[in-house]
């Protein structure tokens, strides 16, 4: 099986959905962030394992105690997929933190930032 097939397009999204269905309603530990999402999974074509692409809304001590509660509940975590998926293999769970959105929300400010100072300065002048 290709890396891009259908069938793995198919369900690195289903996997995806599941997981950040189980992330959501499912795992109680106190140190996963409520405001936690699954960006993006990629499971391997052998369907043995799987990068899951986290975004934590918070500071850096929040997203690590986030990827650590993640990483304690990882077993629960592949029991409730395998429930969940009908898969021959449930892929073990890599968790990976993701910055991309808080990247692009830093961008987006300083973006705003410059605007307002040519703004200024245009109105100045």
């Amino acid at each position: 099986m290709r890396k891009n097939s259908i069938k793995n397009t198919r369900i690195n999204g289903e996997v995806l959905r599941e997981l950040s269905n189980i992330i959501r309603g499912e795992i109680k530990d106190p140190r996963i962030n409520p405001l936690t999402s699954v960006v993006a999974v990629e499971v391997a074509p052998d369907l043995k394992t799987c990068k899951a692409y986290i975004s934590v809304l918070g500071d850096e001590a929040s997203q690590a105690d986030t990827i650590k509660g993640l990483k304690s509940a990882e077993g629960f975590i592949r029991t409730k997929l395998a429930k969940n998926i009908n898969l021959r293999n449930t892929p073990e769970i890599k968790f990976v933190l993701d910055q991309s959105i808080e990247y692009g929300v830093n961008m987006s400010k300083m973006i705003d930032e410059v605007n307002r100072k040519d703004k200024k300065a245009d109105d100045e002048e």
